[in-house]
Protein backbone atom coordinates (compact mmCIF):
# COMPACT_ATOMS: atom_id res chain seq x y z
CA UNK A 1 0.00 0.00 0.00
CA UNK A 2 2.83 2.58 0.80
CA UNK A 3 4.34 1.60 -2.81
CA UNK A 4 1.22 2.72 -4.41
CA UNK A 5 1.12 6.06 -2.69
CA UNK A 6 4.97 6.45 -3.04
CA UNK A 7 4.27 5.86 -7.25
CA UNK A 8 0.96 8.14 -7.36
CA UNK A 9 2.65 11.09 -5.26
CA UNK A 10 5.69 10.44 -7.63
CA UNK A 11 3.66 10.55 -10.80
CA UNK A 12 2.08 13.81 -9.40
CA UNK A 13 5.42 15.70 -8.83
CA UNK A 14 6.73 14.73 -12.03
CA UNK A 15 5.38 17.14 -14.12
CA UNK A 16 6.27 20.48 -11.59
CA UNK A 17 9.82 18.67 -11.18
CA UNK A 18 10.47 18.02 -15.46
CA UNK A 19 8.91 21.96 -15.71
CA UNK A 20 11.92 22.78 -12.97
CA UNK A 21 14.16 21.41 -14.36
CA UNK A 22 13.69 22.78 -17.78
CA UNK A 23 13.91 26.03 -16.49
CA UNK A 24 17.03 25.53 -14.77
CA UNK A 25 18.99 23.86 -17.96
CA UNK A 26 17.22 25.11 -20.61
CA UNK A 27 16.39 21.62 -21.87
CA UNK A 28 13.92 21.16 -24.43
CA UNK A 29 13.95 24.69 -25.84
CA UNK A 30 12.85 26.32 -22.59
CA UNK A 31 14.33 29.80 -22.15
CA UNK A 32 15.35 31.87 -19.01
CA UNK A 33 14.06 34.83 -16.86
CA UNK A 34 15.99 37.70 -15.82
CA UNK A 35 14.46 40.42 -13.48
CA UNK A 36 13.54 43.45 -14.88
CA UNK A 37 15.58 45.88 -16.01
CA UNK A 38 18.11 43.49 -15.69
CA UNK A 39 20.76 42.85 -18.72
CA UNK A 40 23.82 40.80 -19.60
CA UNK A 41 26.75 42.13 -18.41
CA UNK A 42 28.49 42.92 -21.65
CA UNK A 43 27.43 43.21 -25.34
CA UNK A 44 29.54 40.77 -27.92
CA UNK A 45 30.34 42.49 -31.47
CA UNK A 46 28.71 39.10 -32.51
CA UNK A 47 25.65 39.00 -34.02
CA UNK A 48 22.76 36.22 -34.33
CA UNK A 49 19.77 36.35 -35.97
CA UNK A 50 16.14 35.69 -34.47
CA UNK A 51 13.26 34.38 -36.05
CA UNK A 52 9.80 35.20 -34.38
CA UNK A 53 6.97 32.16 -34.85
CA UNK A 54 3.35 32.31 -34.24
CA UNK A 55 0.61 29.97 -33.63
CA UNK A 56 -2.89 29.64 -32.03
CA UNK A 57 -5.04 26.79 -30.69
CA UNK A 58 -7.56 26.14 -32.83
CA UNK A 59 -9.74 26.21 -29.10
CA UNK A 60 -9.02 29.87 -29.37
CA UNK A 61 -10.30 32.30 -31.76
CA UNK A 62 -7.44 34.86 -32.25
CA UNK A 63 -5.18 36.08 -34.82
CA UNK A 64 -1.69 36.48 -33.39
CA UNK A 65 1.59 37.33 -35.63
CA UNK A 66 4.53 39.13 -34.87
CA UNK A 67 5.46 42.23 -36.06
CA UNK A 68 8.71 41.49 -37.75
CA UNK A 69 9.31 37.95 -38.23
CA UNK A 70 13.04 38.37 -38.37
CA UNK A 71 15.55 40.66 -36.44
CA UNK A 72 19.96 40.79 -36.07
CA UNK A 73 21.23 41.69 -33.22
CA UNK A 74 24.88 41.70 -31.03
CA UNK A 75 24.99 39.05 -28.29
CA UNK A 76 23.76 40.36 -25.19
CA UNK A 77 21.79 43.40 -26.09
CA UNK A 78 18.92 43.66 -24.88
CA UNK A 79 16.32 43.81 -27.40
CA UNK A 80 12.28 43.91 -27.89
CA UNK A 81 9.80 42.23 -30.39
CA UNK A 82 6.43 43.08 -30.47
CA UNK A 83 3.88 40.60 -30.95
CA UNK A 84 0.33 41.79 -32.05
CA UNK A 85 -2.98 39.49 -30.53
CA UNK A 86 -7.08 40.26 -32.19
CA UNK A 87 -9.99 38.82 -30.36
CA UNK A 88 -12.22 37.51 -33.31
CA UNK A 89 -14.93 36.61 -30.96
CA UNK A 90 -18.06 38.31 -30.20
CA UNK A 91 -16.88 37.76 -26.17
CA UNK A 92 -14.02 38.23 -23.94
CA UNK A 93 -11.86 35.38 -23.97
CA UNK A 94 -8.40 34.73 -22.19
CA UNK A 95 -5.71 32.82 -23.50
CA UNK A 96 -2.18 31.59 -22.35
CA UNK A 97 1.13 31.47 -24.22
CA UNK A 98 3.56 28.33 -24.33
CA UNK A 99 6.20 28.99 -26.19
CA UNK A 100 9.86 27.11 -26.54
CA UNK A 101 12.82 27.75 -28.61
CA UNK A 102 14.96 26.15 -31.59
CA UNK A 103 17.63 24.79 -31.78
CA UNK A 104 16.84 23.40 -28.14
CA UNK A 105 20.33 23.63 -26.87
CA UNK A 106 19.83 27.07 -27.16
CA UNK A 107 17.12 28.18 -24.72
CA UNK A 108 19.46 28.26 -22.16
CA UNK A 109 21.06 31.44 -23.28
CA UNK A 110 17.50 33.41 -24.67
CA UNK A 111 17.17 35.53 -21.71
CA UNK A 112 13.24 37.32 -21.06
CA UNK A 113 13.20 40.26 -19.07
CA UNK A 114 9.51 40.81 -19.66
CA UNK A 115 7.17 39.09 -21.13
CA UNK A 116 3.33 38.81 -21.90
CA UNK A 117 3.95 34.84 -21.50
CA UNK A 118 4.54 35.45 -17.60
CA UNK A 119 0.73 36.22 -17.04
CA UNK A 120 -2.70 34.88 -18.87
CA UNK A 121 -3.59 37.29 -21.39
CA UNK A 122 -7.49 39.25 -21.53
CA UNK A 123 -8.73 40.34 -24.62
CA UNK A 124 -12.69 42.17 -25.17
CA UNK A 125 -14.57 40.91 -27.79
CA UNK A 126 -12.94 42.48 -30.81
CA UNK A 127 -9.94 44.06 -29.24
CA UNK A 128 -6.72 43.87 -30.59
CA UNK A 129 -3.56 44.20 -28.62
CA UNK A 130 0.34 44.77 -28.79
CA UNK A 131 2.12 41.96 -26.70
CA UNK A 132 5.92 43.50 -26.23
CA UNK A 133 8.56 40.39 -25.73
CA UNK A 134 12.18 41.65 -24.00
CA UNK A 135 15.07 39.66 -23.99
CA UNK A 136 18.80 39.13 -25.08
CA UNK A 137 21.15 36.48 -25.80
CA UNK A 138 23.27 35.33 -23.14
CA UNK A 139 27.29 36.09 -24.28
CA UNK A 140 28.04 32.75 -22.48
CA UNK A 141 26.60 31.30 -25.41
CA UNK A 142 29.74 31.50 -27.80
CA UNK A 143 31.27 29.26 -24.89
CA UNK A 144 29.23 26.64 -25.71
CA UNK A 145 31.11 24.19 -28.17
CA UNK A 146 27.89 23.80 -29.72
CA UNK A 147 26.42 26.92 -30.29
CA UNK A 148 29.71 29.22 -30.49
CA UNK A 149 28.83 30.22 -34.46
CA UNK A 150 25.13 29.49 -34.32
CA UNK A 151 23.82 31.42 -36.94
CA UNK A 152 19.76 31.71 -35.76
CA UNK A 153 17.40 31.17 -33.02
CA UNK A 154 13.47 30.75 -33.58
CA UNK A 155 11.38 32.08 -30.59
CA UNK A 156 7.96 30.09 -31.11
CA UNK A 157 4.64 30.97 -29.07
CA UNK A 158 1.47 29.04 -29.29
CA UNK A 159 -1.62 30.80 -27.39
CA UNK A 160 -4.19 28.73 -25.59
CA UNK A 161 -7.48 29.26 -24.14
CA UNK A 162 -6.44 29.87 -20.23
CA UNK A 163 -7.76 26.94 -17.80
CA UNK A 164 -10.80 28.20 -16.14
CA UNK A 165 -9.82 29.71 -13.11
CA UNK A 166 -11.84 28.19 -9.59
CA UNK A 167 -10.69 31.21 -7.50
CA UNK A 168 -13.56 33.88 -7.80
CA UNK A 169 -13.26 37.11 -9.61
CA UNK A 170 -12.47 40.49 -7.45
CA UNK A 171 -16.01 41.45 -7.95
CA UNK A 172 -17.01 38.12 -6.46
CA UNK A 173 -14.67 37.40 -3.96
CA UNK A 174 -15.97 37.75 -0.66
CA UNK A 175 -15.88 40.35 1.86
CA UNK A 176 -13.40 39.51 5.06
CA UNK A 177 -15.63 39.44 7.91
CA UNK A 178 -13.90 42.74 9.63
CA UNK A 179 -14.96 44.56 6.58
CA UNK A 180 -18.77 43.13 6.84
CA UNK A 181 -18.77 44.13 10.51
CA UNK A 182 -17.30 47.95 9.98
CA UNK A 183 -19.97 48.16 6.99
CA UNK A 184 -22.77 47.87 9.97
CA UNK A 185 -21.11 49.87 12.62
CA UNK A 186 -21.64 52.56 9.96
CA UNK A 187 -25.44 51.89 8.71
Amino acid sequence: VSIVAVMTGLSFAAVPLYNLFCRTTGFGGTTQRADAGIGADHVLNQTISVRFDANVSNDLNWDFRPEVRETRLKIGENAMMVYVARNRSDHKTTGTAAFNVTPAIAGQYFVKIACFCFTEQTLAAGEQVDMPVTYYIDPAIVDDPDLKYLPEITLSYTFFPAEESESPSVSQAPLPSSALDQGKQGS
